[in-house]
Parts: structure tokens; sequence; C-alpha cells
């Protein structure tokens, strides 16, 4: 055997482990666009510090520790970005995520981020939860949303921002960088995911142009 196939041999274990993080077997572990859009509606039916939450998750990609670790002082409103302090990472990493400037507005009416920003609860946690209630309200939404299985989790709302941002045309090191993701090899396992150039061009298969 040569250098060159064993080289090639030994990639397929990686590759195929890689792909493997976006299913169990043959279930997925990530949110369609379909349900993602039913998830960010459920949202929408909770209490305004619940569903900030919820929303902020969704819009950001982040892990919940990472969003529960959130302050007055994570939040650059006029730029509409906010700060997030990567925590699975050996060192200290900070990146910075931009999200919708509604989202930005409902942030600063409900915790008047401005004038916290300006005091002694600059630094303080916005939502004084541990993970397991954070886990719970997204588990309900999921719920309400119903959407169920191993992709109604927070996993699943990760995967579904990396899909989907992937999809929109977003650079995939851009959307490495959004994402905390130490290498640019973890973000790419979100091209694996069919979109909607592949099912137009499916559909020119299955309706050809006829006469």
């Amino acid at each position: 055997m040569s250098n060159t196939d064993t080289r090639q041999n030994n990639s397929k274990p990686a590759e195929r482990g890689a792909e493997s993080q976006l299913y169990a077997g043959p279930e997925r572990k990530y949110l369609n666009r379909d349900e993602r859009q039913r998830v960010l509606a459920a949202m929408e039916t909770l209490e305004p510090e619940q569903s900030l939450f919820a929303l902020v998750l969704a819009w950001t990609g982040a892990r919940i520790s990472e969003v529960l670790a959130l302050t007055p002082s994570s939040f650059q409103l006029e730029s509409g970005v906010v700060t997030i302090i990567t925590l699975k990472r050996r060192k200290h990493v900070v990146r910075e995520v931009p999200i919708p400037p509604d989202l930005s507005e409902r942030l600063e009416v409900t915790f008047s981020l401005r004038r916290l920003q300006e005091g002694a609860d600059a630094m303080r946690r916005l939502w004084q939860w541990c993970r397991v209630t954070a886990w719970r309200l997204i588990k309900k939404v999921m719920a309400i949303a119903r959407v169920f299985g191993r992709r109604a989790c927070p996993r699943g709302l990760r995967h579904a921002f990396g899909i989907g941002t992937l999809q929109s045309g977003v650079p995939l090191t851009l959307i490495q960088r959004w994402m905390g993701h130490a290498r640019l090899s973890t973000t790419a396992i979100y091209a694996a995911v069919c979109g909607p150039e592949e099912i137009s061009f499916a559909k020119r298969f299955w309706y050809p142009a006829t006469g």
C-alpha cells in the first residue's frame, strides 16, 4: 500500500466522526428551517426575561453557559453586538456576535441596559439562573413548538444557527468566529446539510421541463 493510500484510509474515520456530530444514527441533532421558525415563534409566548434569554441563545449560536454569563456590559447597543466569552477554550477568548436590531432594543427596554452599564450592576449577570433551569426552559420551548427527539435541546439550536448562517451565505470563517470554534473543520460539518440550492437542483431532476 502506498503512502497516499495510507493517508486516505487514515482520514476516513475522522471524516465520518465529524459528520456524525449532526446525527445520532439516522436521527437529526439539528433543527431544520421550519422547526427553527416554530421554535422562534414559541419563544415569543414566554415571559419577557425568559423569551429574551431564549432568543439570545437562538440568534447568537452560543452555549447555555455562555448566555448565562452575559452582563449589561456584554452588549454594545449602538452597534447591536453581543460580546461573548468562549467557555470551551483553554485560553481566554472573547468573540463578538451581531444580533437583530429589534432584539437589541427589547433587551434595552426590558433590562434598562444603558442605565445598568453606568452603575454598580454593569458586571452582574442578567439571568440569575442555573444551567438546569435554562435547559428546562429550552425544553419547554421545544415542546410548545412540537419539536422532539435529540434535536429538541439547546445543542439543536446551536447546530441550527451554524447551518442557517452558512446557508444564508455567511462565510465559513466568520461562522467559526461567531460560534467560537477553535478549528475550521468543526464549523465545516454544517456544509454537509442539504441546503436550498441543492433542493433547487433536485427539483430540476424531479420535474424536468417538457416540450
